[in-house]
């Protein structure tokens, strides 16, 4: 890689580290390109000579997302932030945030600010359910039919359980443990123990 494709490629994560930040704390119709250039200490001309607009960066994080394995199985960061929490208390070392709670906290909050533009946005929706379909499809891969239930179908019913209790989590974390993801996902993938 030359150096200027070197620059291009830090400038890209510069934008998509703060559109990530910013998205997740104030909403994606909250942050405006200005602010996002603003938080990666760029111009808006960076944004717009990395990405066609505020969509195509929404899409460009996503596929990072996927790349980073991110975007699926929140639940399982939300359990390793419970196992981390866990383990510093029966240690007695300071529970204070390690920033793995963060990180599942800010994956869920993208992940329905992701849903909520592409429910608004017409074309956007179309290009975010792709995305969906394209985790989807991934996990079906890894499945077979059971009890009449397609993979695609079990894949779908799955990640809605996932994004479901994150999200029921997050809000009440006494009351939905993180851990409840392991006995529904066992169920809904057919692993649960006959």
């Amino acid at each position: 890689m030359n150096a200027r494709q070197e620059r291009r490629e830090q400038t890209r994560t510069a934008l998509l580290s703060a559109a990530e930040r910013l998205w997740a704390e104030r909403g994606i119709h909250g942050a405006s390109l200005d602010d996002i250039a603003a938080a990666a200490g760029l111009t808006k001309g960076a944004v717009y000579s990395n990405f066609a607009g505020k969509t195509d960066l929404l899409l460009a994080l996503l596929e990072r997302f996927t790349s980073d394995r991110l975007g699926t199985d929140v639940c399982d960061e939300l359990r390793s932030a419970d196992q981390a929490r866990d383990d510093a208390e029966r240690t007695g070392r300071n529970t204070s945030r390690d920033g793995s709670d963060d990180r599942a906290r800010r994956l869920a909050l993208l992940l329905v600010e992701f849903w909520l533009y592409g429910m608004r946005d017409y074309a956007a929706g179309w290009r975010i359910a792709d995305w969906y379909a394209e985790r989807r499809a991934h996990l079906a891969s890894e499945l077979r039919d059971v009890d009449g239930i397609a993979p695609s179908e079990r894949a779908a019913l799955a990640m809605a359980l996932d994004f479901g209790l994150a999200f029921q989590h997050l809000l009440d974390p006494d009351r939905v443990p993180a851990d409840l993801y392991s006995t529904g996902i066992d169920l809904m993938l057919g692993r649960a123990a006959s």
